[in-house]
């Protein structure tokens, strides 16, 4: 897929032309895209409004609800890892997760619309909202998953779709949820070396306020099944027991 302008949806198209991976950095250069791969400062960013998306609901897949209150015992956590539709499926079809919502966090513009994320002028990130129960999948599952459906040492970019909205996270909501993702990720660069890959650039902060990307998005693929998903991991494998790695 050619690289997906920010502001630009029509680039997402099923059926573009394929850009090899190699000419991303020349890509940038020539649609003066170099400054969205840098992080807005706070003061610069776009001021949002107080006004809440509207979002279905209830998930056009699972049926379940996008937005809390979720029932009691499921864990939630918001990851990013490229371009939000191919990412939200991945969760959704992973057996043990109630729902799933894509929208936008990591950044400092309260409830951004589409176009202003990619602008670049937010420092939000794609972004999606996984709700597991941990009795049918662990959180270590929900990490294996993560790690192995994108490239994670790309920095501001995921593949041909460039710009910090595009910037591999992991926004966990409890110091455990932390403690075994860096364990993960520690693990996984290790994997990732001896295949020849650089150092993992995926950042792994505390969550802050996830705001709801527009209806159209939520689920995107499974009402667009030939949409654009431009999701592929490296080939290599995660160990899954990231917990008992750690002792």
């Amino acid at each position: 897929m050619p690289p997906c302008i920010s502001g630009y949806p029509a680039a997402r198209e099923q059926n573009a032309v394929e850009v090899p991976a190699l000419r991303v950095s020349t890509l940038v250069h020539m649609f003066g895209l170099r400054h969205k791969t840098s992080m807005i400062d706070p003061a610069d960013a776009l001021p949002g409004r107080d006004r809440e998306m509207p979002v279905p609901a209830t998930h056009y897949v699972l049926g379940t609800p996008l937005e809390p209150p979720f029932p009691d015992g499921l864990e939630q956590l918001v990851v990013g890892m490229g371009c939000f539709w191919g990412a939200e499926r991945v969760f959704w079809q992973t057996a043990g997760v109630y729902t799933t919502a894509v929208g936008y966090a990591g950044g400092f513009t309260p409830n951004p619309t589409y176009e202003e994320v990619c602008s670049g002028r937010t420092g939000h990130a794609e972004v999606v909202l996984v709700v597991f129960d941990p009795a049918k999948v662990p959180y270590s599952e929900i990490l294996r998953q993560f790690w192995e459906n994108h490239d994670p040492t790309q920095g501001m970019r995921q593949g041909n779709d460039i710009g910090t909205q595009y910037r591999s996270a992991i926004l966990w909501r409890t110091e455990e949820q932390r403690d075994l993702a860096e364990a993960s990720r520690t693990i996984y660069a290790e994997r990732l070396r001896e295949a020849g890959y650089p150092e993992i650039t995926t950042e792994i902060v505390e969550a802050g306020p996830f705001y709801y990307a527009e209806e159209y998005h939520q689920q995107y693929l499974a009402k667009n099944p030939g949409g654009y998903c431009g999701l592929g991991g490296t080939g290599v494998s995660c160990p899954v027991g990231v917990a008992a790695a750690r002792e």
